[in-house]
């Protein structure tokens, strides 16, 4: 069973059919309770970080996840959810994130912003998120800021748009993708069934 964090934003609906489409056994719930017993949880996200982390925080489910990502269940962030792992963002007023990752998260300096479209990632060594998909694939993208990882060992793969920006982080268990994988098709797929078959790595205390 997969856990969708419910915390009123982004595609919710949409990330549970494609994770049914996969094999999964999604949940899509703001209960700690299901979260806590679920196999992996995947955090979503459309619209600002400050807002979203206020959510979060407001509900207790920022400390739920962190609960559940040092236990070493999988965590994956998507898009926006992807940014809150970070420690903090510079959007509109500022706020800080999850800090599951070291890094922050910068405005996107492109041609054109918010970056809307498919773009190519690239990916730099080998993880469990893109096992199978080869050395690049194509993934939905939209966006306004990016992360920037302390350390570029979390770094998977990264994608260009006027300027190279990291598109997929993976350190143990915490994981995270700056696109859409349930609208990035056959590629988008394949990555949530590589996340779903990430198995729990209880962490050393």
């Amino acid at each position: 069973m997969i856990a969708i964090v419910d915390y009123g934003m982004g595609n919710r609906r949409s990330v549970e059919k494609a994770l049914e489409h996969v094999g999964a056994q999604p949940a899509l719930t703001a209960d700690h309770d299901v979260i806590r017993s679920a196999d992996g949880v995947v955090v979503p996200g459309v619209g600002a970080f400050p807002e979203a982390m206020r959510r979060l925080r407001a509900t207790g489910l920022d400390e739920v996840v962190t609960e559940r990502a040092e236990a070493g269940v999988p965590v994956l962030g998507l898009c926006l959810g992807m940014q809150l792992l970070f420690e903090s963002s510079e959007e509109h007023e500022g706020a800080s994130g999850l800090g599951l990752l070291p890094g922050r998260v910068t405005a996107l300096r492109g041609p054109r912003v918010p970056h809307i479209g498919w773009n190519l990632v690239t990916f730099r060594r080998d993880a469990r998120l893109v096992d199978g998909l080869g050395e690049a694939a194509a993934f939905y993208h939209v966006h306004s800021f990016v992360c920037e990882p302390e350390d570029e060992g979390d770094v998977v793969g990264r994608g260009e748009y006027g300027a190279r920006f990291v598109s997929i982080v993976e350190r143990g268990n915490v994981m995270g993708c700056q696109f859409h994988p349930e609208k990035s098709s056959r590629d988008g797929l394949a990555l949530l069934r590589n996340f779903i078959s990430v198995p729990t790595h209880p962490v050393a205390a």
